[in-house]
């Protein structure tokens, strides 16, 4: 048998479970990183001291938070342990320790001095890594048993996921909902179903793309599951800034919402936008108007045309000629003519093809033979019998 086939990678928790010889149990040890929820620790190098108490713990998904070490046990990053939860107990994997963690608590707005930490209890025994992976292996079942109870009652929810605590006593109930759900009922259904306690937690369409996973139009894996734990708003401006084309379909993303990565891009367009004059009306030559059709924005490149309803014979000015141009209309003066601007130059690219002929993989022909047959003429002369 291949040991590979008794390992198990599981990514939502950023951990590999493999069976451990000695104790002849499972043993659970930390991947970094395996998802989303990875932290480089930049700063390892400069442990002064502070913080020492303090780490930050993961859990499925993108749950985390801080805790304080109350243990009495020498805590380091990828131990598992057992942690404070509301109700029980809970086990999770140490991911940070240091000044970061502190620069993290500063930007959540969560003071180490007067906030009421939860504690971590110790390191997690073998039995408890086995009773975890015991509560674990119940998450799909529930999901699809809930799914099933929730469409019965006909609510109009989706459970998206479930995430058990470490003591199985406690599961959150991950649900997306367009409107408002009264699920008082469902969670006695659910209480009686599963036997244990129930938290409903609401989501939206992109941190259910996250959990699911896929890959986007460029051909990499979702943002939104591969690094985005915050999502921000997304309007249509994002696009509008950029010039693309309002086009729902290529504008979703798999989520049915606007794409993510439409807000990568936005301050660098909206700088570049702020070099452009705006132009509010055609530019006045002597030879007629001249009316704005496309703007080249990185490039800081605004193409004219004679004809206000055609892009033929676009004619390229920078932003700076723009403005030569728009002062003197504004003094009651106009150029002579548009098109006394220099030609646009070529593109600055050569394709795959090159300067070949489209012909260059035709067989080439038989050059044929300009002199006369044998029968007559100037051929070839008889050989001698």
């Amino acid at each position: 048998m291949n040991k590979n086939e008794n390992i198990t990678y599981d990514c939502n928790r950023g951990c590999v479970i493999s069976p451990d010889p000695e104790t002849g149990g499972k043993r659970c040890t930390y991947r970094e990183g395996c998802c989303k929820l990875n932290e480089h620790n930049y700063l390892k190098d400069a442990e002064d001291g502070s913080y020492k108490d303090i780490f930050v713990v993961r859990f499925k998904n993108t749950r985390k938070g801080f805790y304080r070490d109350d243990s009495g046990q020498s805590i380091k990053i990828g131990d598992m342990v057992v942690v404070e939860a509301a109700t029980g107990h809970d086990l999770g994997i140490v991911t940070l320790e240091g000044p970061l963690v502190g620069r993290q608590m500063k930007c959540r707005g969560v003071d180490p001095e007067s906030s009421e930490l939860r504690k971590i209890y110790r390191k997690a025994r073998p039995n408890d890594i086995e009773k975890w992976q015991e509560a674990i292996s119940r998450e799909q079942e529930t999901m699809i048993a809930a799914r099933r109870i929730a469409a019965e009652m006909g609510l109009e929810m989706k459970i998206g996921d479930v995430e058990f605590q470490g003591d199985g006593t406690k599961a959150i109930f991950y649900y997306i909902a367009d409107g408002r759900v009264d699920f008082r009922q469902l969670i006695k259904v659910f209480a009686e179903e599963f036997r244990i306690r129930i938290e409903m937690k609401q989501i939206g369409a992109r941190q259910e793309a996250g959990l699911i996973g896929g890959l986007g139009v460029c051909g990499r894996e979702l943002c939104c599951a591969n690094h985005i734990s915050n999502f921000l708003s997304i309007s249509t401006s994002a696009a509008r800034c950029q010039d693309l084309s309002l086009n729902p379909q290529k504008l979703a993303g798999q989520c049915g919402k606007l794409k993510c990565c439409l807000n990568y891009e936005v301050a660098t367009y909206m700088d570049a936008q702020s070099r452009l004059p705006r132009v509010n009306e055609p530019l006045e030559f002597e030879d007629g108007l001249a009316y704005l059709r496309k703007t080249d924005i990185l490039r800081g490149l605004m193409y004219f045309s004679y004809d206000r309803s055609s892009d033929a014979g676009l004619i390229p000015l920078t932003a700076e000629e723009v403005r030569e141009v728009i002062s003197m209309n504004r003094a009651g003066e106009k150029p002579e003519s548009l098109r006394t601007e220099p030609e646009p130059s070529a593109p600055d690219f050569i394709s795959a093809v090159g300067d070949d002929s489209i012909s260059r993989f035709d067989a080439p022909r038989k050059k044929r033979s300009h002199g006369r047959s044998r029968k007559g003429g100037r051929g070839k002369a008889p050989q001698n019998q």
